[in-house]
């Protein structure tokens, strides 16, 4: 970084810290969510209902057409061969055989390619959406193992992939950073994450651990991790008129579209991205080198393309989770009350990308201590771009933290969920900034009362049925309350009494298109069947991710920015003789499909009605929501408390996971029956993160050696028990419909908690993951 560009990011970095202490000491009323959104007690009766996802007949009967299931006519496959160094350059590229091989249309290199612009990387800028910024098939420059050197186009994925298979590649190696303790030698940089440094201090921290009459010091270390969504990354797409047009997985819609337009100097309206249905994406599904490439030799071949990554293709260019080594070291006085604590460490990142694991997150927020040190450190190694994946940070980091309340509780002689409930704080302890909610403890006695956690014996292998030790163990859950800026939807109503609701949003399974018609149908006093809602389309209103657990609040906070909008104007149109006349738009709501005034709910005019008497088919409006300062008002969480019961076989050392509950406060639950599916679903993951999942790096060539489901364990129906959840439902009264982010709370705190279950069964403290018989024998 040069001084010009130093001196920008410290003006940027005063500017930001500027407002964030006005937006902090300004009144609630002048921040969104200071008044509370109707919505959120709303008794109706579709906000809170179980209604089944609207897609799900689509999809049990094969007709949701997925990435890869776009038939277009002249179509031709694509395969991508792979480089099989870490760093260095492409000596010789012999592309003869593969030219020849039957089917073949084109084969594309870094000799034949399209001048292309480098993506601009996420989080660089407001659109962008690449895994990383390097040139995609430019030069001969290798700059990890598994970076594409070729693509094939052929007329069945059969030829292409043998054409791949024919490529032969000679490479000049250069000395590549691919150990973590050779770059850790050489020095580690400070982390950011979103452009705020991964670190936070108050007090002395290490005096206060050295002085506490009860402390614990312990390392905690994760491993790689990769993304294996059960729809492989795919797109389809073909240029139409000097128009991009492309079918992706995706759940950055908007954002592609405007990396893609930036790689092949269009404008952006000259790139259309659908993405209707993604089987699963957790943060993997956003722009990668593969997108780029098929786009390049479609326009190349003149063509349509598809080009579905094979299982090893994902683990070769879609980035994971990078690895880390975390310390926690907690003080406490013999009351349990928390006199220091330190959560530090190091993690990976690439030169080409800005994502290092942010694991400090969950403790920033966690438990009150006067003395707190926080602080992520990494090395940069020459490997495949690392990303988002599911609870980025918390995932990882509850981990080590709660482990380590584990072993403070033991050390004290207390019950682990008494000491969490001693160190509940007040407010934020790093921000101090009061909290929007916050019914842990209310979480924490329903989950253990439900669990029978009163069952538990504090010593460790002391339960014994035949050949299995089992134990309890516990953990807090947490994930932060997001809402990126730019959203916007857009509202049509017509005069039969239907809506129709466009936003760029997505869908990966978690129910987004029927909870938000849910919000919608409720807002507007209509039945959900009267409404129709577009979203997986970079053409919609809006620019919002699905990412961060925060779809929901910011198309729930779009859709009422419209419906606001929406109020205006009918009661702009509604005329003097409707009973409406006089009033202003905040005075009047909806029931049974019209307007009515909030107060007096007899002065009432159905929508058709006001469209009537205005000669008006329909009426259409769009709009955007505040910024979301509300962040920077309120400390703003998700809250979990996670139950696990865990058995351990005397005999092979095979952990088996007998019970889970996760007890939650997330807001207002909009729909129990897509609520809990998430809740599970990241409980699932959990479990492999706990038990299974380790990607396994050869630190020799830098290269991912378990690239398949064969070799890397994810968990499958027998290592799943019965999962039961329930939450508080308690609104939070500064958020959108009252409600908080669920899609990735249940991955956090999950691994503490199968730990500390197998510790109590065996006595056994395992602080590396995953915990695999080996390490229990």
């Amino acid at each position: 970084m040069n001084l010009l560009d130093q001196a920008k990011q410290a003006v940027q970095g005063m500017a930001q810290a500027v407002m964030t202490k006005a937006v902090a000491l300004a009144p609630d009323s002048w921040v969104p969510g200071g008044q509370p959104d109707p919505l959120m007690h709303s008794k109706h009766g579709l906000i809170g209902a179980p209604v089944s996802r609207l897609d799900g007949p689509l999809k049990v009967t094969g007709k949701a057409a997925f990435a890869a299931e776009f038939p277009l006519p002249d179509m031709v496959y694509a395969a991508l061969a792979y480089s099989t160094i870490a760093k260095g350059r492409i000596r010789s590229l012999d592309i003869a055989r593969a030219e020849k091989a039957p089917g073949v249309v084109l084969v594309m290199t870094h000799h034949n390619a399209p001048r292309l612009q480098p993506p601009p990387l996420f989080l660089s800028e407001e659109k962008a959406a690449a895994g990383d910024n390097l040139p995609v098939m430019q030069d001969d420059r290798i700059h990890w193992n598994g970076q594409p050197i070729a693509l094939i186009l052929a007329g069945t994925q059969e030829q292409a992939d043998h054409a791949a298979s024919l490529i032969r590649a000679t490479y000049i190696e250069e000395d590549a950073q691919i150990s973590i303790a050779a770059a850790r030698a050489e020095g580690t940089t400070q982390s950011q994450f979103m452009g705020q440094p991964l670190h936070n201090e108050s007090g002395d921290a290490e005096a206060a651990l050295a002085e506490a009459p009860f402390k614990v010091d312990a390392t905690y270390t994760t491993p790689r991790h990769n993304h294996n969504p059960i729809e492989l990354h795919a797109v389809t797409l073909f240029w139409q008129g000097g128009v991009l047009r492309v079918h992706d997985a995706q759940q950055l819609v908007t954002h592609s579209a405007f990396t893609l337009s930036r790689v092949f100097d269009i404008p952006e309206e000259k790139v259309i991205i659908t993405s209707p249905y993604v089987g699963g994406g957790f943060g993997s599904k956003s722009l990668w080198q593969h997108h780029i490439l098929a786009a390049a030799a479609a326009r190349m071949a003149g063509r349509p393309v598809r080009l579905m990554l094979s299982r090893e293709g994902v683990y070769r260019i879609v980035g994971g989770r990078s690895p880390t080594e975390q310390r926690v070291a907690l003080g406490a006085t013999a009351d349990g009350k928390l006199t220091a604590l330190i959560h530090s460490g190091l993690t990976v990142k690439t030169p080409h990308n800005a994502m290092p694991e942010p694991f400090i997150l969950p403790t920033r927020s966690a438990y009150a201590a006067d003395n707190i040190l926080l602080d992520v450190r990494h090395v940069e190694l020459d490997m495949l771009g690392n990303t988002f994946m599911r609870a980025p940070g918390e995932a990882v980091g509850t981990f080590a933290l709660e482990s380590a309340m584990d072993e403070l509780a033991e050390k004290l002689g207390m019950d682990p969920i008494e000491l969490r409930l001693r160190n509940e704080p007040e407010k934020d302890p790093t921000s101090g900034l009061p909290f929007s909610a916050r019914h842990i403890a209310q979480a924490w006695r329903t989950g253990a009362e439900r669990f029978g956690w009163h069952r538990r014996k504090p010593v460790p292998g002391t339960v014994r049925e035949g050949e299995w030790l089992v134990g309890m163990g516990c953990a807090t859950a947490t994930y932060p309350y997001y809402r990126m800026p730019g959203g916007a939807a857009r509202l049509t109503l017509t005069s039969d009494g239907h809506v129709t609701v466009d936003v760029a949003v997505h869908e990966m399974g978690m129910g987004t298109a029927t909870v938000q018609s849910q919000v919608t149908a409720e807002r507007l006093g209509l039945s959900i069947d009267m409404i129709r809602f577009n979203y997986g389309d970079s053409t919609l209103p809006g620019l919002i991710m699905a990412g961060g657990s925060q779809q929901t609040a910011a198309t729930g906070a779009s859709i009422l920015a419209a419906y606001d909008a929406l109020k205006k104007e009918l009661v702009a149109l509604a005329g003097n003789s409707s009973p409406l006349a006089g009033l202003k738009p905040d005075e009047v709501g909806s029931r049974d499909a019209g307007l009515c005034k909030l107060d007096e709910p007899d002065r009432y005019d159905s929508y058709a009605a006001i469209l009537g008497r205005a000669r008006r088919e329909e009426v259409r409006v769009e709009a955007s929501p505040p910024p979301p300062l509300e962040t920077m008002h309120w400390s703003m969480h998700s809250h979990g408390a996670m139950f696990c019961e865990a058995r351990v076989n005397i005999v092979t050392g095979e952990p088996r996971i007998s019970r889970f509950l996760g007890s939650f406060d997330c807001g207002r639950i909009l729909n129990p029956k897509t609520a809990a599916s998430q809740f599970r679903g990241g409980i699932i993951m959990g479990l492999g993160l706990a038990l299974m999942e380790e990607t396994q790096f050869d630190e020799r060539k830098g290269r991912i050696m378990n690239a398949n489901l064969a070799d890397y364990h994810v968990p499958v129906h027998l290592d799943v028990p019965e999962i039961d959840v329930i939450w508080t439902d308690i609104p939070d009264p500064h958020t959108p419909m009252g409600a908080r982010g669920v899609g990735e709370i249940g991955i956090t705190g999950t691994g503490a908690a199968v730990a500390n279950a197998i510790y109590n069964a065996t006595g056994k403290r395992i602080r590396d993951l995953p915990i695999t018989l080996d390490k229990l024998l």
